[in-house]
């Protein structure tokens, strides 16, 4: 039983603030920026650059009504429906990456902004689909980079 409590207070401490560290295809923005203050900047610039939030997930709240206290931590998929037709159209087995997700976490500091580039999301589908899955993609990037931009500024 000591062994057991001993693993899960290790646990515990170790839930610290995230270190997202920038990965091939990753765009990793650190801000000043408060946690809850990105979150909303992020739905904001989603909106002005005419995309959509389809879905938001993170631990955070339900860690917190167990009692356990981490740092913010949130998943925003963000798309547009214009582009869901013209991929599906080209692909139904690319369309499971949508939505993108844009990633919100807490730092010392303040938060930090990630994502993958769509054109790495929809890279093992580009042989199956051909350029135009391509030129969707380098498409998103542009709307991603100005969402982004736009949120951590």
């Amino acid at each position: 039983m000591r062994i057991l409590l001993s693993v899960v207070f290790c646990f515990w401490g170790s839930i610290g603030f995230a270190d997202m560290t920038p990965r091939d295809g990753w765009v990793v923005i650190e801000t000043t920026k408060p946690y809850g203050q990105l979150v909303d900047d992020v739905k904001v610039a989603v909106k002005a650059n005419k995309m959509g939030v389809v879905t938001q997930a993170g631990p955070t709240a339900a860690a917190k009504a167990r009692g356990i206290s981490i740092p913010g931590n949130r998943v925003i998929g963000v798309f547009n429906n214009k582009f869901a037709v013209r991929i599906l159209a080209l692909s139904t087995a690319a369309m499971i990456e949508a939505p993108i997700r844009m990633y919100v976490t807490e730092t010392d500091a303040g938060a930090t902004l990630s994502y993958k580039t769509p054109s790495l999301v929809f890279a093992p589908y580009l042989e199956e689909a051909g350029p135009d899955l391509g030129a969707a993609a380098s498409e998103l990037d542009v709307l991603f980079k100005a969402i982004a931009e736009a949120a951590a500024s």
